[in-house]
């Protein structure tokens, strides 16, 4: 039950045509697709690892934000809203 060794030299017309291809083949450089795709996804990777490092410096060398003052107003609906009278009512 030899089957391999009978057709191989026996290949259907319609692979002719591929067979020949193939040995046609020349390595003609990078795809100019692939150039432009490999430029852009450099720099979005430039770009997000820049800002990473940014916000990590940030982080550490710039002092936290200031929170704004509160008003007395404010101060006073929060102390009833808690249950705690005002001083001087």
């Amino acid at each position: 039950m030899d089957y391999e060794g009978e057709f191989e030299h026996d290949a259907p017309p319609s692979f002719d045509g591929m067979r020949n291809m193939a040995q046609d083949v020349e390595v003609k450089g990078f795809n100019p697709g692939l150039i432009v795709l490999l430029l852009v996804g450099g720099l979005l990777l430039a770009f997000f690892v820049g800002n990473f490092l940014l916000y990590r410096y940030a982080q550490k060398a710039l002092p936290p934000k200031k929170k704004k003052p509160i008003s007395k107003k404010k101060m006073k609906k929060e102390r009833l809203r808690q249950g705690v009278s005002a001083p001087g009512e």
